[in-house]
């Protein structure tokens, strides 16, 4: 079964750096899109980076300058380097694909890693 798995999350001063990583299994993971999410308490989910399967990235406003998404495929991993952490940062990151088949899509989220910028 499709599975994403989070790491690399943690508590973080402002400023800071970290390094997410997601490992995908279950599924052609080089065919695949592939995105990172995060969710602030009390705020709606909201798209951070996509990265194409063949490794074209785009950001959400904002983060460009202080983002980094990027894959291996072949250890069907995907990766978010933050930099400059803020405490608005502070949320759940969560790695995101969506499988097609001819039937139709489905959407596959990891269980999230908590991002806690704070002094």
């Amino acid at each position: 079964q499709v599975q994403l798995v989070e790491s690399g999350g943690g508590l973080v001063q402002p400023g800071g750096s970290l390094r997410l990583s997601c490992a995908a299994s279950g599924f052609i993971f080089g065919l695949n899109d592939m995105s990172w999410y995060r969710q602030a308490p009390g705020k709606q989910r909201e798209l951070v980076a996509n990265i194409t399967n063949g490794g074209n990235a785009k950001y959400a406003d904002s983060m460009e300058d202080r983002f980094t998404i990027s894959r291996d495929d072949s250890k069907a991993m995907v990766y978010l380097q933050m930099n400059s952490l803020k405490p608005d940062d502070t949320a759940v990151y969560y790695c995101h694909t969506v499988i097609r088949a001819w039937f139709g899509s489905t959407e596959y989220w990891g269980q999230g890693t908590q991002v806690t910028v704070s002094s």
